[in-house]
């Protein structure tokens, strides 16, 4: 059986059981002498279909998939009888590919797949472990410290479940939570409002939470009218950009940027996600698109014999079914 080590994790756990020396309550395995401890969980292994020792089993299982996946990953990444790709890459390299997973995870969810998300989870996974590979190779950390770490932070933020606070409202634990991120990014020196927002994070993500966290100190339209006023001042000045004679690309793209800031604040002050809504139009032109397609195939064979107002009529006709869907 393969055991954890104790800097790979610490399995601390009731055992019943009426084996060995006659134990028959409940025994922390902190509580025992090293012999008997070891004695102890093997009889737990050998009798959980009597004893109950299910969820132990379970996960010591996690624990020895999980290392065999870092395992996996050790001799991926050796430099010599490795694979010639995972020895090259660095934490630069590869955070396109851990942001492309956790989409690909956020998909998955979506579409309401669970093999699906299972293997998503797997692939999101593999680049934590890679991350922390490449990390403990340079001795900077190593994955237990990952796990260490994310586990302190979900300790310290929820004092109502590990410590003695009372349980808050969901509304009023929002409210303790931004102020234990405050706290935590002035242990760090970030001391400005807007430190600690990432700025690696998908633009229209960073540009809700940077309008989130300025909002928190008052700096906020009150009104989503005055934001729809916002949109069309950003439109007109655009529309002026494109318009002008000679035309100025970088300044027609930071008026592109600002419309594209303000449609971010309408859609938080509408109380609707940005990303979610963004991926919904996605989803719904590609169907409609789809069925544009298979009306050309059908009645055309190609997109170059079709206008562009036979094709908005198939538009037409797809919006006019979503509709009606919606209607039902």
């Amino acid at each position: 059986m393969l055991w954890p080590t104790r800097s790979r994790a610490s399995i601390i756990c009731a055992i019943y059981t009426d084996l060995a020396n006659g134990f028959n309550s409940p025994c922390m395995i902190g509580d025992l002498p090293k012999a008997q401890t070891i004695y102890h969980m093997d009889a737990a292994f050998h009798c959980s279909r009597h004893h109950h020792f299910d969820r132990l089993a379970r996960m010591t299982n996690h624990l020895s998939e999980l290392d065999r996946l870092y395992q996996i990953m050790i001799r991926l990444r050796d430099p010599e009888t490795g694979c010639p790709w995972d020895v090259a890459q660095d934490f630069a390299s590869i955070a396109p590919y851990t942001i492309e997973e956790a989409y690909e995870v956020a998909d998955a969810i979506q579409i309401g797949d669970r093999t699906a998300i299972r293997d998503e989870l797997g692939d999101l996974l593999l680049q934590v472990v890679f991350h922390a590979r490449i990390a403990e190779e340079e001795g900077s950390f190593a994955l237990e410290d990952v796990a260490k770490s994310i586990s302190d932070k979900m300790v310290a933020r929820h004092p109502h479940v590990f410590g003695d606070d009372d349980r808050p409202s969901v509304e009023s634990q929002n409210g303790l939570w931004e102020d234990i991120k405050a706290r935590e990014r002035a242990q760090k020196g970030e001391t400005k409002l807007l430190d600690g927002i990432a700025r690696g994070l998908p633009p229209m993500l960073r540009a809700l939470k940077l309008q989130k966290r300025a909002a928190r100190v008052g700096f906020d339209w009150p009104e989503i009218d005055q934001v729809l006023d916002k949109m069309k001042e950003e439109a007109e000045e655009l529309a002026v950009e494109l318009a002008s004679k000679n035309k100025d690309q970088t300044r027609i793209q930071d008026e592109v940027g600002d419309l594209l800031f303000v449609a971010v604040n309408l859609a938080r002050k509408a109380g609707v996600d940005p990303e979610t809504a963004l991926q919904n139009c996605n989803l719904k032109f590609e169907n409609r698109f789809n069925y544009i397609e298979e009306q050309v195939v059908s009645k055309h064979k190609n997109f170059t014999d079709v206008s562009l107002d036979v094709m908005e009529g198939y538009w037409q006709d797809a919006k006019a079914y979503d509709r009606k869907q919606t209607s039902d």
